[in-house]
């Protein structure tokens, strides 16, 4: 089927009315609640998004002014979302791990008139900063769980709101009509607030006709049909998965799941079997290291067939990657993989993914290879919130170790001044929100977004990203070193989370480490290696030669000049709300170089 046959519709929510009526029937969003999955067809979405609409246009929130949402992934999410955007208000997202202070900024610096909250807990950060945050006019929360007999007359509850708007819908279904019509495409449809790992969060304004591009698109590097399953688990409030839950099945018609809460994802990848599937390379990650470490517990003859299928499938996958065709695999190879990676595929819930993509960071080239060896094509994606998402995506067949692939039809890229790489298009956000000055120095006057990203083009057009500018390490030495695919590599052991290489100025590298709780706990159970909390963890002997010998075994695949000659594992088990972490659990160089300045000076006291 063709990404979007609505040519004639240039805001999304006319796109999504056209659907809704296409549509009306089949099944758009499923939730999982209680062990029980639960639906809305593509009629009953429109309803709920025409009641949350004119509930808004009732409370007196007018087009152009701003609604939040700080929840986790599930339907009322969407809804409150599509119900401001047809409404012309425009929506915005706050990360559910967002500490009060920071919900309070983004409530202040949008100047948002509504906020909708998941539960109780949300709702205590709200109150904590709703006295700073003037424009705010009303706190909506969905679940009531121990808010029963609570009463405030700023807050009140989704279904009611809802109930509200189903009412109006009775006379006032026409004015969500006009509401629709009334869009325009340079209008904006959302702001997403950067994660802010250098100053404040800025509100990236993203316009309805960069949104509708970007529908337009998704049949570009997405196989899908109508029908096809999604699992929607990253933070909604990133750019990804806005587009991939909100937007993308308005073109490819992807029923969306929304699994029961975070630490359910695991078992709900398996229950739902997505045909397309987008994480960040770490989710793949811990995936490959549940098979790993699976493989080590398993019985021999298990270990052994799998081994043999890696080795034997191994010429085929290098040709592959080389472009050549591979040899066809014999009676043995066949069986081979049948035993071994049908039983993996199926474990991970992976055996229907068509579209299995990876971005947002540096992707170690043996998880490439793994994958493709288990029958499951992980291929890159490139894109930026300033580039409504999709900027350039490794096409089907065409995977190639360290390239992201090719640029997005109808948009340029192209390299300028340090191999910083430029964008021009379409998709090319409208500039930050009450931030000109910031704008100016993010798009150029004739439309090039400078995107911090240094890399490379090759002759027939693939695009490489090496690491961002400003986090090249220079050593003392003069050598220019991308600490960001070195960490790629230590972030493949099943042991490691996260990793941050230190060595600005230095005579050699060094790490800082993030170890992986559950892999390491279980590694030291197994061989009674005693801890009492997970800072003496990190401070057994024994896990510290395990992670130094995963070091070890990395450095023999890089340059001298690259290889870690030291490091130290960070004792405290760090989450979102934590200084060193971004909303989206990337660690802060600069933070952690100056809180850890003492552990690192310690790596170079010799």
């Amino acid at each position: 089927m063709e990404p979007i046959r609505f040519l004639g519709q240039d805001t999304p929510a006319r796109i999504f009315r056209a659907r809704a009526r296409e549509w009306a029937d089949r099944p758009a969003l499923r939730h999982k609640r209680r062990g029980l999955w639960q639906g809305l067809s593509w009629a009953e979405y429109y309803r709920a998004v025409r009641a949350f609409g004119l509930a808004l246009d009732d409370l007196g929130i007018r087009r152009g002014e701003v609604v939040a949402v700080l929840a986790h992934n599930r339907p009322e999410w969407l809804i409150a979302d599509l119900g401001a955007q047809c409404m012309g208000i425009i929506g915005n997202g706050v990360y559910p791990t967002a500490s009060a202070p920071q919900l309070g900024y983004i409530l202040r610096d949008s100047g948002a008139r509504l906020l909708l909250v998941e539960d109780q807990e949300q709702l205590e950060k709200a109150l904590a900063v709703r006295a700073d945050c003037p424009a705010l006019q009303r706190i909506l929360v969905i679940e009531r769980e121990g808010l029963r007999g609570f009463a405030d007359p700023q807050v009140g509850f989704y279904d009611d709101f809802l109930a509200r708007g189903e009412t109006l819908a009775a006379t006032r279904a026409a004015a969500f009509e006009r509401a629709i019509d009334a869009g325009g495409p340079d209008e904006i449809a959302f702001l997403v607030y950067t994660s802010g790992t250098t100053g404040d969060p800025k509100g990236a304004m993203i316009l309805n006709r960069n949104v509708v591009f970007q529908i337009t698109k998704a049949g570009e590097y997405l196989s899908a049909q109508p029908g096809d399953r999604s699992l929607s688990f990253l933070p909604l409030c990133h750019i990804a998965e806005r587009m991939a839950s909100v937007f993308n099945p308005l073109a490819l018609g992807l029923v969306v799941h929304f699994p029961e809460g975070p630490g359910t994802v695991p078992n709900d990848l398996r229950q739902v079997a997505p045909h397309v599937l987008f994480a960040p390379p770490r989710f793949w990650e811990k995936l490959h290291s549940q098979v790993e470490l699976a493989m080590r517990e398993a019985i021999a003859p298990a270990r052994a067939v799998y081994r043999m299928a890696l080795d034997r499938g191994r010429p085929r996958i290098e040709a592959r990657l080389a472009g050549r065709e591979p040899p066809p695999p014999g009676p043995l190879d066949r069986a081979l993989e049948w035993l071994a990676f049908r039983n993996i595929r199926h474990f991970l819930g992976l055996q229907n993914c068509r579209s299995a993509l990876t971005g947002a960071a540096p992707v170690p080239p043996d998880l490439i290879r793994w994958f493709m060896a288990i029958g499951v094509e992980l291929r890159e994606a490139y894109g930026l919130t300033e580039t409504t998402g999709f900027a350039a995506a490794t096409p089907a067949g065409g995977v190639r170790i360290g390239w992201a692939g090719l640029p997005a039809m109808g948009t340029s890229i192209r390299i300028g001044p340090a191999d910083e790489i430029l964008i021009r298009g379409p998709n090319v956000f409208a500039g930050y929100w009450n931030r000109p000055d910031q704008t100016a120095a993010a798009l150029s006057a004739d439309g090039w977004l400078h995107t911090g990203d240094c890399g490379e083009i090759a002759a027939d057009g693939y695009l490489a990203i090496r690491d961002r500018i400003k986090d090249i390490i220079i050593t003392a030495g003069g050598k220019n070193i991308t600490p960001a695919q070195i960490e790629s590599l230590i972030k493949m052991s099943p042991y490691v989370t996260d990793a941050v290489v230190i060595g600005e100025g230095r005579r050699y590298l060094t790490a800082l480490v993030m170890i992986d709780q559950e892999h390491v706990a279980r590694h030291a159970q197994e061989r009674a290696i005693p801890y009492t909390d997970f800072s003496s963890l990190t401070r057994a002997p024994e896990i510290v030669a395990l992670i130094r010998a995963e070091i070890e075994a990395m450095n023999g695949r890089l340059a001298r000049v690259e290889q870690i000659k030291d490091f130290r594992i960070i004792d405290r088990l760090l989450d979102p709300e934590d200084e060193e972490l971004t909303p989206t659990m990337k660690l802060k160089r600069k933070v952690i170089a100056r809180k850890y300045a003492t552990l690192i000076e310690s790596m170079y006291a010799s």
